[in-house]
């Protein structure tokens, strides 16, 4: 068996969503290490999407920066567009992309509500109706969502976004039964802490951050990276007999 060849992207094109930093950058980064052409989305235009793409297209593969606010209507069918466009298909979904807004849930408004269920899985919803009949065509596809360790450690504050990650892990699932038979897996990862600007401010809180690492078995925040491997594997042919799964990324901090 040949394992460097089941990793092997070349001839594949990936949308990783929400990829111009954090998990979905080191995502992105490694698809193109592995040879897949990506598109690298972000709300607005940013150099540090530029960025990413200019960085993964040095691994000789094509990239593409596409542009839209997900919690918006409309907004996943011109990600959609705009990637087809730019790079003929669409063979990888990671849908990566999320809102988070902590918040006591008495003082969680409807506006709260809506951006993080518009953006966490009405958005992931659409792009799958997108992009999975064209898959199903070629009889190869592979769809992958990115939850939290919030589906099994709920946080007190983030009631609502943990509850997204949760109904898309259910939908991942749901899809992964009815897509396997035409060559497509659906897997969902969830990390645990991880160092992204998401988590900057709250970790240099000393205090906070002790609290944390106490309720992490391998004692220490997690890093983007940490996530790629486990991305590449649901990505690529070397997980082709993997669907419908859930995996934690998370240090045991799911235990």
């Amino acid at each position: 068996m040949d394992i460097p060849a089941l990793f092997d992207l070349h001839g594949r094109t990936a949308l990783v969503t929400g990829s111009s930093r954090g998990i979905g950058r080191a995502i992105a980064l490694a698809l193109a290490q592995a040879g897949a052409n990506v598109a690298i989305h972000a709300t607005a235009s940013c150099d540090k999407a530029r960025e990413v793409a200019d960085a993964a297209a040095a691994f000789g593969v094509k990239s593409s920066v596409v542009l839209a606010d997900l919690g918006e209507d409309g907004a996943p069918a011109r990600i959609y567009e705009q990637v087809t466009s730019a790079l003929g298909k669409l063979d990888i979904l990671v849908c990566n992309a999320s809102v988070q807004i902590p918040k006591p849930w008495l003082e969680t408004d409807l506006d709260d509500f809506h951006q993080q269920v518009n953006v966490n899985l009405r958005s992931t919803f659409e792009l799958m109706q997108l992009a999975a009949p064209a898959m199903q065509e070629r009889g190869w596809g592979r769809i992958l969502t990115v939850g939290s360790v919030q589906e099994s450690k709920p946080h007190p504050d983030m009631i609502v976004y943990a509850a997204t990650k949760c109904a898309q892990t259910s939908m991942t699932r749901n899809l992964a039964r009815q897509l396997a038979p035409h060559g497509i897996t659906v897997n969902n990862l969830a990390p645990g802490v991880i160092g992204t600007d998401r988590n900057v401010d709250r970790l240099a809180d000393e205090a906070y951050k002790k609290i944390v690492l106490g309720k992490i078995p391998a004692a220490r925040i997690g890093e983007p990276e940490d996530c790629a491997g486990t991305a590449l594997l649901l990505c690529s042919e070397a997980g082709r007999y993997l669907t419908g799964q859930n995996i934690y990324i998370d240090g045991g901090m799911s235990l």
